[in-house]
């Protein structure tokens, strides 16, 4: 066979492999292990001018969306050709008619066990979570002195604002969420019940949702809190899911949203809806109806390190990452930080040891960054209550209001920038609140109260 007839074979097998991806049939290479990519998915904005039949049939995919939104339009859609989501993704790269593709990732509580990249320990009596508190425990939070929440308290208690705490659900009948609920959904299930499902040890994260709104309701005790479930009893949500109860809480009523999970890597549809959140069109140009003056609050992570956890790692419009103080009014060992050249993560808050609500009318001591960010949600609400300002100005006033920690820490290595939340100084909105000298010292680990007797942490 001579050189020239090789040549022609060979060009034949390219023309036949692409007709084989043209037909939908499964698609080879581009593929590489995804544990946390949900099976048989793949979202991808359309650029417009181009119809979705012609795609589908393309990739693979049921040409039936699964659900859409925006303008152009993001469509998550089924694969039936038998690829994993990576190798449509990564087929599409280079795709002139399509932006944006990737894989519908899940994403997680992150105080759940065994996660790679944060700390993600719960149930150790000592340490996270610790069952046996009380009412009067919960009425008396250390935060509460540190942040000046009383004297704000004089001021306003957030009436007017809805919080929208997205998480594993709530405990509706627990006695502090008396007269405090607006109507929520259950994303998990797809009913209008957002109870949390599952049972303590059994499912280690069970409680989150509760004791998250549960500081809500403390920070903010005249706000309402519209409890939406997103995470199942294992903690865990998809980024698909967590962005549509986003864009239903701005459509019902809420002002704030709460988010105490996360994910390392960062989810470009969830970014969308994070940069709209402010006035419903993102900095590229997309529209989502319906999603505007919202301020975002999530938690920074758990690592004890600088690597960004999404979507806290995006300092963007009215979004809001939180770190975790301690009760000496330093950095909590566990929570993640940022160096001050990034400055991805602007606001810390109490989140060691805080005393709230679990299921079956129960009250339980929590610590980690999932904490600290629903009283700065509160804090949120107590200022757009009494200042009525917008998304944008409500997050400049977060980050630049509060105790400053502008220094360098002992413990990282590095420089940080950031303010320690004050809710009296948020109100007021005033950037000269004060400094805390040694607030990047090394922490000297406290004796801490758990059940009720003094245990040592480990």
């Amino acid at each position: 066979m001579n050189k020239k007839s090789l040549i022609i074979i060979f060009t034949i097998s390219l023309i036949l492999n692409s007709v084989a991806a043209v037909s939908g049939q499964k698609i080879a290479g581009g593929a590489g292990t995804c544990p946390d990519c949900i099976d048989g998915e793949v979202v991808f904005e359309l650029v417009p001018g181009n119809t979705i039949g012609a795609i589908a049939t393309q990739y693979g995919l049921n040409p039936t969306p699964l659900s859409s939104v925006g303008s152009p339009v993001t469509y998550r859609m089924s694969i039936t050709n038998g690829s994993t989501p990576q190798q449509v993704v990564a087929a599409m790269a280079g795709d002139a008619r399509i932006a944006k593709a990737e894989v519908n990732r899940k994403m997680s509580v992150v105080e759940r066990p065994g996660l790679p990249w944060t700390l993600g320990r719960s149930w150790a009596i000592g340490r996270s979570w610790a069952i046996g508190s009380s009412s009067k425990a919960y009425g008396k939070n250390w935060f509460q002195e540190k942040i000046r929440l009383n004297q704000a308290h004089a001021v306003t208690k957030g009436a007017g604002q809805i919080v929208a705490v997205l998480d594993t659900g709530i405990d509706p009948n627990h006695p502090i969420f008396e007269g405090k609920l607006v109507a929520g959904f259950d994303f998990v299930d797809g009913d209008s019940d957002p109870s949390e499902e599952g049972s303590f040890y059994t499912n280690p994260v069970f409680g989150h949702g509760t004791h998250v709104a549960g500081i809500v309701a403390q920070t903010a005790p005249d706000a309402k809190i519209m409890p939406l479930r997103v995470l199942d009893s294992n903690g865990e949500g998809s980024m698909w899911r967590i962005s549509e109860a986003i864009i239903w809480a701005a459509q019902h009523g809420a002002t704030v949203v709460n988010i105490s999970f996360g994910y390392p890597d960062n989810p470009r549809f969830l970014k969308d809806i994070l940069e709209a959140a402010d006035d419903g069109t993102t900095i590229d140009g997309k529209t989502i109806a319906g999603l505007q003056n919202l301020v975002v609050v999530s938690g920074a992570g758990n690592g004890g390190n600088s690597t960004h956890i999404f979507p806290a790692g995006d300092r963007i419009d009215a979004q809001v990452g939180v770190a975790a103080s301690n009760r000496q009014d330093k950095l909590w060992e566990f929570s993640t930080m940022s160096p001050r050249d990034d400055r991805q993560i602007r606001v810390i808050a109490p989140g060691e040891a805080i005393v709230s609500s679990i299921p079956n009318g129960r009250f339980a001591t929590w610590s980690g960054t999932s904490m600290a960010a629903p009283v700065v949600a509160g804090v949120a609400a107590l200022v757009r209550a009494h200042r009525g300002t917008s998304a944008f100005a409500t997050k400049d006033i977060l980050e630049e209001s509060g105790i400053e920690w502008d220094c360098f820490l002992s413990s990282r290595g590095y420089e940080i920038r950031a303010k320690r939340i004050d809710a009296f100084c948020a109100i007021n909105n005033n950037q000269a609140c004060g400094v805390n000298p040694s607030a990047c010292t090394a922490a000297i680990r406290p004796v801490s109260m758990f059940d009720g007797k003094m245990t040592r942490p480990e």
